[in-house]
């Protein structure tokens, strides 16, 4: 019996199908494709969250100035049952807080997560702790390579 007799060949009279060669290349190309695709996704979805996180504390600022405007005082925000930093929520990934107790004319305000820390003050003084991406003390770093 023919050897060629177990293969199933194709009308031009060689066997059809795919050699180990030719999957390794495509597993190769597979492979330099997600490498090279991998960190740009990641990039763009810590971007989303950072803008999360960001946004989450601008909203919370506008809350202290609210406030602000109500009791004519920071000093009421850390205690009592119904104030920002008491019932502020979660941004995304990101835990948001006051940092310290407020006195009766400053307040600063913290979001924490995912290595970031993006701080501002009741003068709105911005400021960045990004581990990898590096620390700011004059603005918010909001994508990798940003200039502070």
């Amino acid at each position: 019996m023919k050897l060629s007799s177990f293969r199933r060949l194709s009308p031009a009279g060689r066997s059809s199908g795919f050699t180990l060669i030719e999957l390794m290349i495509v597993v190769a190309v597979i492979g330099i494709l997600a490498a090279i695709a991998y960190p740009s996704y990641r990039d763009y979805v810590l971007r989303g969250q950072i803008a999360e996180g960001t946004a989450g504390l601008m909203s919370l600022q506008a809350d202290m100035e609210r406030h602000y405007q109500n009791h004519r005082t920071f000093a009421t925000i850390s205690g009592g049952a119904a104030t920002p930093c008491s019932t502020a929520p979660n941004a995304g990934k990101f835990a948001l807080s006051c940092d310290g107790t407020p006195d009766a004319t400053s307040y600063t305000i913290q979001a924490t997560g995912q290595g970031f820390t993006f701080k501002v003050t009741h003068q709105n003084l911005r400021s960045t702790t990004a581990g990898a991406w590096g620390t700011c003390n004059s603005a918010w770093i909001l994508k990798r390579g940003q200039a502070c």
